[in-house]
Order: structure tokens, then sequence, then C-alpha cells
């Protein structure tokens, strides 16, 4: 059964699991992970869950199944040029747990989230090569703004009414 729970040091075999099939050099969406963060160690993945548990404009939830991390979310509050260029809501789903519908049960699980912390719209940007991303955000309603090429290639700007 699909949850989205915060993020917990007890479950750090099951994030390390997830966070080794994405590979060397794989940007994971969702997860607020940083260059620098040591996750292997249960030290530094202590500090790390520490640090993103107490993110000042940003709430992180794990999406999970049974004991699985199949991947993570992240809701930016703060409105500014990081929104307007990144959106308020960044996930990612590991390899083995994409195309079952996991990024779409979990959007629709933060949405009220989102209202209940006084957001009245979302901004989500995807990749413009990024089907899973456009059928997941299309599912709730996105409305595509427009398609503009940034450094990393063309990215595709949608908002949701909450």
């Amino acid at each position: 059964m699909l949850e989205l729970v915060l993020p917990d040091v007890a479950r750090h075999s099951a994030w390390l699991a997830s966070h080794r099939e994405w590979g060397p050099g794989l940007h994971e969406d969702g997860f607020g992970l940083g260059p620098d963060d040591d996750v292997e160690s249960a030290e530094g993945f202590s500090a790390w869950v520490s640090r993103i548990g107490s993110l000042p404009a940003a709430r992180m939830w794990w999406i999970v199944d049974g004991d699985a991390v199949l991947g993570g979310m992240a809701l930016r509050t703060a409105t500014d040029d990081t929104i307007l260029r990144l959106g308020h809501v960044g996930y990612g789903i590991r390899p083995s747990a994409r195309g079952r519908g996991a990024a779409t049960w979990a959007l629709g699980e933060l949405l009220p989230r989102a209202r209940a912390v006084g957001l009245s719209r979302l901004l989500l940007v995807c990749r413009d090569d990024n089907v899973g991303s456009i059928k997941t955000i299309e599912r709730h309603a996105g409305a595509l703004e427009k398609v503009v090429d940034e450094d990393h290639g063309l990215v595709r700007r949608y908002w949701i009414d909450l």
C-alpha cells in the first residue's frame, strides 16, 4: 500500500536501496539530496534526514510501499526565484517503480497538503522529454503555461489550481 511518509532514519537501508538503483551521477528529484551529503554512513544519513526535515521553505516526504522506498516528493513553499525556476513540487521515482502510478498517486496526495499550507496554485516543471512526468501533471489538471529553452534543454511549465 502506497504511503507518503516523513523521512526517517529507520528506513536507511530501504532508502539506500532506492538511491543505489538511480546509479552514480543521476539526479534524484524529490529527495533534497546535495552533492556533499553523506547518506552511506548512519551518522551522515541521520544528519541529512535532520537537515531535510527542518528546511524552512520545503517539506519532504518519501513515497513508500511497505518497506520499499519508491521515491521522494518535495513541496517548496517559498515564493522566490527558486520556485520560478524549479517549481513548487519536485518528485522522483526509482527506475524499477516507474510506470505503475506511484508519482500520480503521490501528487494527488500532495495537493491537499499544499492547500493546507496556504498555496492556491502550484507551479510544476519537467523536461520536455519526460513523458511520465507530463502524464502525471496532466492527470492532475496541470495547465501548460509554456515550454522554455533552458541550459539543460526544453522544460515544460505547468500550473495546477488548488
